[in-house]
């Protein structure tokens, strides 16, 4: 009996799993790929996690779907076993036939498709739509449309392609509408929005994107804001935040800067220590642009650092590193500032590579280097070399980082560099006081077939001045320090009005230069000119009909330059001083020696008046001309003196005179001073205005032996007059950096002349070119 029970439980178990072995997985015969049109059926089995002779196993089958529809090339996919086939039914995604884009006139269908993912024989997937949907939202929203909508329209075509069509609605430019600061207790909200780069919105900037809301550019305010801080002392300043909040109509940003002051820093101490070998400190606190006494400055902190390191690496220590140490004792409001000099890391140049220069030759890059292959690794030549190839005007980026060499103490310079067009031709016009309205074309090629050879050829004409000259100038001449370059020209000038006669000039001029060192240059000229006096006024002087007629100018001419200015476009601060000297009489008709000197000297305001555009810039200059052997000097030849070099006078109303005749003579000693004040005009910055305010003092005198009063007419019996005391000229102006170009107007009077002496209270020079 017990036999049979358990003979009967044995076949009760076997029926039971009958059914689960028939569940059970078999081997895959094969796979079958259905509905496929472009992907080969063996690359969507390559996709499979299942292979033939392998289980059917359902999870791996599972994650063979997912990773199908993983790859972007399927709307549908379904995975199904049949017996011991695996069959794959796709539905493959479209492929895009052209993408396009209605509705967008602020920015270019040509820009829009450059940032799209999309393109034509890619793949369509709405969820590439999408994101590029959201990428040309972001794109508006940039240029401060955040009102724009963007919706894609897809347009089927036959054999599974489609085009995929963005229609934007551009909207309104969200401008920022206020700026607000909260917790600036010593500055006002005017006078910190001067700092930022961000405006509010205005009808005067038209031309400005700088009150278009821009989140990088709230970021660069954050660090201008904190820059400006710590120039006025307040050490501790932090910019804890810069929030935009758009108002609710989407028309405008409300933008709010939160400061957190701290005290204002005086420096109570300051010293300079090294723990250099064989380096004296002493004397070096003298080349720190702080004293004890002044108001904390970070500006002055940072500039101290990187010209204590130029000295350092001159007196032979290219290795010592300098570290500001400021220590703050908030109780006084003070600082003690030391500058440790240490040794720093040795390091030197292994190679210097250059890339990105597809058309300037390798050799003009290498030698704007103030590094060497081998030479030490010194972190502000490095800098320097970056300012003068930046300098060159070839490129739009430069930019050198420094990666490990072969070994730890070996650096390649990696120079990446981003061309840009160096030809030029403009067209131009304006108007000045001296010479009339004016017209201007000119051709010039910065980088003639990459070599840094500078060409150009130029045309004015104007109302009383006309010029051609043709220029070739190469910088490295035989690849070495020295500029050498050549011009010829042709120039008339009409200067019938105030010595009633014209003159030509038609010549060439042969140049060389070269630098002594980054401040002082040299140069040399010979010039070898024509000069013509004709169409001479009848009632003209009589001392100037004897000089009608044609003379040949051979001339030699040297110039040294000191410039220490902190920038030759629009210095603020530093000084330049030029000295120079012609010998004429190399052959040719006139012999004379001309000596001149000019300097000029820019005080900054900014610290005590807060702002850069407050400048203080005193000027003076000079020339004596003196013949030799039996020549006297001529007309064209001497000074003149009025208008550009002494305000509230006329070109060449000031100096000697033919008083029966009204025509100025020029003189042989010419001395002038100037002292200009600049200073903001109560508009907004951006407009580009400034005021100015001057005195200007000069005297021209001298004439050769033979114009004198002899011949005089009658009711002029001494008709020549040749004073040398001062004139004073007084008055204000204004500089506009327009849209235009530079606009000058001076209004000036002359309160110290002669009563021969020609005025003029107006001024106005402008020109532009485009």
């Amino acid at each position: 009996m017990s036999r049979l029970r358990t003979l009967a439980l044995v076949l009760v178990a076997f029926v039971l799993a009958v059914p689960s072995l028939a569940q059970a997985p078999g081997r895959v015969a094969a796979i079958e790929v259905q509905g496929n049109q472009r992907i080969e059926a063996d690359t969507i089995r390559s996709y499979m996690l299942v292979q033939p002779g392998e289980p059917a196993d359902p999870d791996r089958l599972d994650r063979s779907l997912r990773a199908l529809f993983a790859t972007g090339l399927f709307r549908d996919v379904e995975i199904r076993p049949e017996g011991n086939r695996v069959i794959v039914r796709v539905a493959e995604n479209p492929i895009v036939n052209r993408v396009g884009f209605e509705g967008n006139r602020r920015v270019t269908s040509d820009s829009l498709r450059g940032e799209v993912q999309l393109r034509p024989r890619s793949v369509f997937t709405p969820a590439a739509a999408q994101a590029d949907r959201q990428r040309i939202l972001e794109i508006y929203a940039r240029r401060g449309r955040f009102g724009a909508t963007v919706e894609p329209k897809i347009i089927e075509l036959d054999q599974n392609r489609v085009d995929v069509v963005f229609e934007i609605t551009e909207g309104e430019v969200a401008l920022v509408a206020r700026i607000n600061f909260v917790g600036n207790e010593n500055y006002s909200d005017g006078r910190l929005k001067e700092i930022v780069s961000t405006r509010e919105q205005a009808w005067y900037r038209l031309l400005s994107t700088s009150d278009t809301y821009d989140p990088d550019r709230l970021a660069f305010d954050r660090e201008l804001l904190r820059r400006f801080y710590l120039r006025q002392g307040y050490a501790d300043v932090q910019i804890t935040g810069a929030t935009a909040e758009l108002a609710p109509d989407r028309s405008g940003f409300f933008v709010t800067y939160t400061i957190n002051e701290g005290p204002r820093y005086r420096v109570r101490n300051l010293s300079v220590t090294s723990s250099v070998r064989g380096l004296d400190p002493a004397g070096l606190e003298r080349e720190v642009p702080l004293s004890v006494g002044d108001w904390y400055d970070g500006d002055a902190v940072e500039r101290a650092d990187n010209l204590l390191t130029d000295i350092l690496a001159t007196r032979g220590f290219p290795f010592a590193a300098v570290e500001p140490r400021v220590v703050r004792d908030r109780d006084s409001q003070s600082v003690d500032l030391t500058f440790e000099i240490a040794d720093g890391p040795r390091a030197f140049v292994e190679r210097i590579e250059i890339t990105g220069n597809t058309r300037t030759q390798d050799r003009v890059i290498r030698r704007e280097f103030r590094v060497a292959e081998g030479d030490p690794l010194v972190a502000q030549q490095v800098r320097r070399s970056r300012e003068r190839i930046r300098s060159l005007g070839f490129f739009s980026d430069v930019q050198i980082n420094s990666a490990p060499g072969s070994a730890p103490d070996r650096v390649i310079l990696n120079t990446q560099v981003t061309e840009r067009a160096t030809g030029e031709f403009t067209l131009g016009g304006g108007f000045s006081t001296d010479a009339g309205f004016l017209a201007d074309i000119g051709l010039r090629e910065r980088n003639i077939l990459g070599t840094g050879i500078d060409a150009r050829a130029n045309l004015t004409l104007a109302q009383r001045r006309s010029q051609v000259d043709i220029s070739v100038t190469d910088p490295q001449f035989l690849e070495r320090n020295l500029a050498a370059g050549a011009d010829v020209f042709l120039v008339n000038r009409d200067l019938r009005d105030t010595s009633g006669y014209q003159e030509r000039r038609a010549g060439f001029v042969l140049r060389v230069g070269y630098e002594i060192n980054e401040r002082l240059r040299q140069s040399w000229a010979y010039s070898l000119v024509d000069r013509e006096i004709f169409d001479v006024d009848p009632n003209v002087s009589r001392f100037i009909r004897e000089q009608e007629g044609r003379t040949l100018l051979s001339q030699a001419s040297t110039t040294i330059t000191y410039d220490r200015r902190d920038s030759r476009i629009e210095p603020r601060d530093g000084y330049v001083i030029r000295v120079g000297a012609d010998l004429a009489g190399l052959g040719g008709d006139v012999s004379y020696v001309r000596a001149r000197a000019d300097a000029q000297y820019y005080i900054p305001f900014e610290r005590l008046l807060g702002d850069p555009d407050f400048v203080l810039v005193l000027a003076a200059g000079g020339g004596y001309l003196a013949p030799y052997g039996d020549r006297e000097t001529r007309i064209v030849d001497r000074f003149f003196l009025g208008g550009e070099n002494l305000r509230g006078f006329a070109l060449g109303g000031a100096g000697p005179r033919d008083v029966s005749t009204n025509d100025s003579l020029g003189g042989e000693v010419l001395w002038t001073t100037s002292a200009e004040f600049r200073f903001p005009l109560p508009v907004p910055s951006e407009l580009g205005f400034v005021g100015r305010a001057f005195v200007d003092v000069g005297s021209l005198s001298g004439l050769p032996s033979s114009v004198n009063s002899t011949g005089c007419p009658t009711t002029f019996p001494n008709c020549v007059r040749d004073d040398a005391s001062p004139r004073v000229g007084v008055g204000v102006g204004v500089s506009w950096r327009s849209p235009i170009g530079l606009i000058n107007i001076d209004l000036a009077q002359a309160v110290v002349k002669k009563d021969y002496d020609e005025t003029q209270v107006f001024r106005l020079g402008f020109g532009t070119r485009f």
